[in-house]
């Protein structure tokens, strides 16, 4: 297939074009900027989200797009001029892209589009599968309006998927690796309560579960990327803790989080989702992490 990747430098979008590639798949990355000299259709297109310009004539002849580009949340904090990019790099880009898939005479078959487990907001300990409602909060406002931008693809009769994507762990980028540095200097322990859950999912199964997606035309709309197995913040700084041979003493107290990261703490480290893969694995997905000290023993000792 040839397949549209945005977002395709950062975490996740690098191991998918290697992944991609290596099962003989065409990849065209699309990029904010091409080097100086490249042409259109030499493996890239260019666009510019902030701006609205995406040349639909690049896009021609794809047979799937993956859509992961997007401000990083956890980046800053939550100023509203954050929280305002990060927003509109996710609603305005997706569907900017949308739109431009749903102009082609041709369009893909697929779209498969990023989105996340902050849909569901803070939860506490109800169990949530992809037909639980919306939650609320700031990501859970972004996740909802995200996940309808890309209407104009569906409406063409794109199999529109969009991966709830939980904590991804890798050691090399994303939560976990900000995470290791304290952990291994034996100066972290558990935030807030400890109680609140966490949805994750290793990186190697989110590249296998985009592939999956990919291939399954079952699979459309809402799609939960993440293990079967969510662990609570507590059973998750004990797991690493001993996975890196380190103690976990100094806890992090919510008032101390939320002086130290404003909203955002609220948002991505207090909040609860215990998030289950429901259709993934009623779709014969096989995950080879279903287990969180596997998954972290592969991240950060491979």
């Amino acid at each position: 297939m040839k397949i549209l990747i945005s977002g395709s430098t950062g975490l996740v979008g690098s191991a998918l074009v290697d992944a991609l590639k290596s099962t003989g798949h065409e990849t065209v990355r699309l990029v904010r900027s091409r080097p100086s000299g490249t042409q259109s259709g030499a493996g890239l297109a260019s666009w510019d989200p902030a701006s609205g310009q995406l040349d639909p004539s690049s896009l021609q002849g794809l047979d799937a797009a993956i859509h992961l580009a997007g401000e990083n949340i956890a980046a800053k904090r939550w100023t509203p001029e954050q929280k305002n990019r990060i927003r509109e790099s996710r609603v305005a880009g997706t569907r900017l892209l949308a739109e431009a898939l749903a102009s082609l005479a041709n369009p893909p078959k697929t779209l498969v589009c990023s989105s996340a487990v902050g849909f569901y907001g803070d939860r506490a300990d109800e169990r949530l599968n992809e037909d639980s409602p919306p939650g609320s909060g700031f990501l859970a406002d972004v996740c909802r309006d995200w996940e309808e931008a890309a209407k104009p693809a569906a409406d063409r009769r794109v199999r529109v998927v969009h991966l709830r994507i939980g904590v991804v762990l890798a050691a090399h980028g994303g939560a976990l690796g900000k995470m290791l540095a304290p952990f291994r200097l034996g100066i972290a322990g558990v935030i807030g309560s400890g109680n609140q859950y966490m949805s994750w999912i290793s990186l190697d199964d989110l590249v296998k579960a985009t592939i999956f997606a990919l291939s399954r035309d079952t699979l459309r709309g809402p799609v939960n990327a993440v293990a079967p197995n969510p662990v609570t913040n507590r059973e998750f700084t004990k797991t690493l803790g001993r996975v890196l041979r380190r103690p976990t003493v100094l806890p992090m107290p919510a008032f101390a989080a939320r002086l130290a990261f404003g909203e955002m703490a609220d948002g991505l480290l207090l909040a609860s989702t215990r998030v289950e893969p429901r259709r993934l694995s009623e779709n014969g997905y096989r995950f080879s992490f279903p287990e969180l000290e596997a998954a972290l023993r592969h991240a950060v000792c491979s």
